[in-house]
């Protein structure tokens, strides 16, 4: 018997074949439909699986399970996705039952942040905890939240949505969320093109602005030394320590784990961010940082993870 993890995210969706002692066979990558609704969103999946399984001489009923991970609000228990803020269209959609009615294989559906928490508290940077924040840094930003050694849902299945919470309120950038001032529309990979224009208006620098603006142009602009890129990571680092800081008053949890594209930036964004939050914190106790250790895994992991029993 075979699991599969797809993780789902703002630009790729990534699927790994796994077998039951977790060794991971095979991979693909399919570009995210941006603008696809529901159903198209989860026949795209289902037509990736069933390309990986094929392409390995897998059959549907060597399938144990299919675990999904998903940037959205959705109720955990029932597999429905209520809103996905990097995919506007999926929204009000009973995920899991439409997997249901495609391809008799059991599915569980859960948060993305979530399925990567759960990931490096077994394989990664959190092993050996009891409580740890998995913070995601990439399209979007998220957390997931592990409290004496199991993934915190809450009521309903989007606990630790972070990136969400308003600082700015109902000024800045308007996010998928449908609120303005939220820390996503600050800080995260998606809005790194709206944010570098408004800052770079009338200034000088090396970024193409009329370009990619990706975190990519921005590291080599980081790296470059250019004034503008500098400025803005400044900012990054600015709602990011104060999202981390936030949730650490909340839980008093001493351990964040980032993980995501951002990570990329290194040290450039992470020591700004580290010395941010030590300015806001007044209490001497040590509160660690680490790099999640999967890469480009976790995602895949996590989700195997979900099916895996």
């Amino acid at each position: 018997m075979v699991r599969i993890g797809v993780d789902v995210g703002g630009t790729k969706i990534a699927y790994g074949l796994f077998d039951d002692g977790g060794v991971l066979l095979d991979r693909r990558k399919d570009a995210t439909p941006i603008e696809a609704d529901g159903p198209a969103l989860s026949a795209l999946i289902l037509d990736g699986v069933r390309a990986l399984i094929a392409a390995n001489g897998v059959e549907e009923r060597e399938l144990r399970g299919i675990g999904i991970g998903m940037p959205s609000f959705l109720l955990y228990d029932e597999g429905y996705v209520c809103m996905t803020s990097a995919m506007v269209n999926v929204r009000d959609f009973p995920m899991r039952d439409w997997f249901a009615r495609h391809i008799d294989v059991p599915v569980r559906i859960d948060k993305d942040s979530n399925l990567a928490a759960l990931a490096e508290l077994r394989y990664g940077a959190g092993r050996g905890s009891r409580n740890m924040i998995y913070m995601a840094v990439s399209t979007g930003i998220g957390c997931g939240l592990v409290l004496n050694g199991d993934v915190f849902r809450g009521s309903y299945g989007w606990a630790g949505e972070a990136g969400h919470m308003l600082i700015t309120p109902d000024e800045g950038l308007e996010c998928g969320c449908r609120n303005r001032g939220c820390f996503m529309s600050w800080a995260s990979g998606r809005y790194i093109p709206q944010q570098l224009r408004i800052m770079g208006k009338g200034r000088r620098t090396v970024l193409d602005m009329n370009g990619a603006l990706d975190g990519h142009a921005l590291k080599q602009a980081v790296d470059a030394g250019d004034a503008l890129a500098l400025d803005f990571l400044d900012q990054m680092a600015h709602y990011i320590a104060l999202c981390c800081f936030n949730v650490y008053l909340l839980l008093n949890v001493n351990l964040f784990v980032f993980g995501g594209g951002l990570t990329n930036l290194g040290p450039a964004l992470f020591d700004r961010v580290r010395a941010e939050f030590d300015r806001y914190n007044h209490v001497p106790k040590p509160v660690d940082f680490r790099i999640a250790e999967l890469k480009q895994d976790f995602g895949i992991i996590g989700a195997a993870e979900l099916v895996k029993d």
